[in-house]
C-alpha cells in the first residue's frame, strides 16, 4: 500500500475524489438516521466489534469521517486503487460493517477505509516506522502499528518449494502466534492480531517490487491461515491487491486458493474463504 502510495496519481483524479467523499458524506447521513443496527450475518458473531479499536461514540466516528471528506476534498493524491477495485471491497464492507477489519499496509487510503467501516475495528499494519508517523500525525484517529517482516521477496521461490517439508506450516494444525518453526508465518505481529477474529483482510503491503522488499508471502499465508482458524459464523474475505505481480499470484493460488476467488477486478483478487472446520483433513491447503 505504501510502495507506491506516496506518488501523486493523476488519472481521474477529481472523479475518485468525488466518489469517495460522496460515499463517506452517504455514510455519515445514513449513520445520522440509525444509530443502532443489527450485526451483518457476514461479521462474527462472537467477540465481534468489542476489541481494543471499537468504540460507540458516535461523534468520533463522524468526526473520522468528516476528515476523510476534508482529505480527499483538498488533496491531489487518491488511493492507489483504482475505483472499480475500490467497490469490491466497500460493497462488503457496506454489508458487513461494522466489523473486524485487518489491513495489511498504511497509506494516502487508509482514512477511506477506516471511514467505510464505522463503529467497527479497523487496524492497520506498517513496515516503516517513519511512514507510519507520517500518517497518523496527518490521520490521528487511526489505528495503526509498525510490524517487522523476516522474509525477503528473493526468498519467495525457496519458501514456497519448501513449506510442505516443514509439519509446521501444513493443515489441519498450522497456526500463526509463536509458529518460529514456519518461516512464512508471521510471528512478530500485536497480540491484538491474534486474538481477533477478522472479517476482512486486506493485503496491500508490505512493499514487493525489488529483491530486498519483505515481500507479501507471510501476509499471505498468514491471512489464509487466520481465515482457517475462523471459529465465528460465515467465511473471512481476504482482497489480494497487485495480483499482476507474479508473487503475489503464484502466493495467492497456493494458499488462498482458486476455488474460493469469488471475484476479480483489476489488479485485485476478492477470496472468501471458509472455517477450516468446512475443509477435510488434508494437509493442503487448496
Amino acid at each position: 500500500m505504501k510502495n507506491q502510495n506516496r506518488r501523486v496519481v493523476l488519472e481521474r483524479p477529481w472523479l475518485i475524489t468525488l466518489m469517495i467523499a460522496g460515499t463517506i458524506g452517504a455514510l455519515i447521513l445514513v449513520n445520522s438516521f440509525s444509530r443502532t443496527s443489527s450485526d451483518s450475518l457476514l461479521c462474527s458473531l462472537s467477540g465481534a466489534y468489542t476489541g481494543p479499536g471499537y468504540s460507540d461514540d458516535s461523534s468520533a466516528q463522524t468526526q473520522t469521517q468528516l476528515i476523510a471528506i476534508l482529505h480527499y476534498a483538498t488533496s491531489r493524491v487518491v488511493p492507489q486503487q483504482s475505483l472499480a477495485e475500490i467497490r469490491v471491497s466497500f460493497d462488503v464492507l457496506q454489508s458487513s460493517s461494522p466489523c473486524n477489519f485487518l489491513v495489511f499496509g498504511l497509506g494516502h487510503d487508509s482514512i477511506m477505509w477506516s471511514s467505510f467501516n464505522p463503529k467497527g475495528n479497523t487496524l492497520f499494519l506498517e513496515e516503516d516506522p517513519k511512514w507510519t508517523q507520517t500518517v497518523l500525525k496527518q490521520a490521528p484517529n487511526l489505528r495503526a502499528h509498525t510490524v517487522r517482516y523476516q522474509t525477503q521477496l528473493s526468498e519467495a521461490d525457496q519458501l514456497l518449494a519448501s513449506y510442505k517439508s516443514e509439519s509446521a506450516c501444513l493443515p489441519p494444525y498450522v497456526s500463526v502466534r509463536d509458529n518460529t518453526a514456519c518461516r512464512l508465518a508471521l510471528t512478530g505481529l500485536p497480540n491484538e492480531v491474534y486474538d481477533t477474529e477478522w472479517d476482512l483482510i486486506m493485503i496491500d503491503a508490505p512493499r514487493g517490487y525489488f529483491p530486498e522488499a519483505p515481500g507479501r508471502m507471510g501476509a499471505i499465508f498468514t491471512a489464509a491461515v487466520m481465515a482457517r482458524a475462523r471459529k465465528g459464523d460465515g467465511p473471512t474475505h481476504v482482497f489480494l491487491h497487485d495480483v499482476n505481480r507474479r508473487v503475489e499470484k503464484v502466493y495467492a493460488e497456493e494458499f488462498l486458493c482458486r476455488k474460493n476467488l469469488v471475484k476479480a477486478e483489476g489488479r485485485l483478487w476478492h477470496f472468501s474463504i471458509p472455517p477450516a472446520s468446512n475443509h477435510t483433513t488434508t494437509s493442503a491447503f487448496c
